[in-house]
């Protein structure tokens, strides 16, 4: 039970013209320029990256449909951001402390101040 294949192809008449044609030089460039799928195509991308400077609002995400990575990260930079407040109000409490322990230095005591 063995079958042949027969693949065949009709002859297509070349459609391409010989010279130089503007129109489809202007045609080639823009597609080129556009990515072929379009302008919006060829201005997608950027739009989502001056979306995406905005800080803390991740909107290059939410214009390209991902919500929920957008959520998402907005959630992530929460605890984030604590630890860079935590970590400037421990800097302000040391330099609070380092004055505070200084007007209670006396240099002619032996006693720690800290103790």
């Amino acid at each position: 039970m063995e079958e042949d294949l027969v693949v065949q192809f009709s002859p297509q008449a070349p459609n391409e013209r010989s010279g130089f044609m503007p129109v489809r030089l202007v045609k080639e460039i823009w597609r080129e320029i556009t990515f072929g799928v379009g302008t919006w195509g060829a201005f997608r991308p950027l739009i989502a990256a001056l979306l995406a400077i905005v800080p803390g609002l991740y909107l290059g995400q939410h214009f390209n449909r991902n919500h929920r990575k957008g959520f998402d990260w907005f959630l992530l930079q929460i605890p984030l951001a604590l630890t860079v407040i935590l970590w400037i109000g421990l800097w302000l409490w040391s330099i609070f402390d380092a004055w505070r322990d200084a007007l209670a230095f006396d240099p002619n005591s032996k006693v720690d101040p800290s103790l």
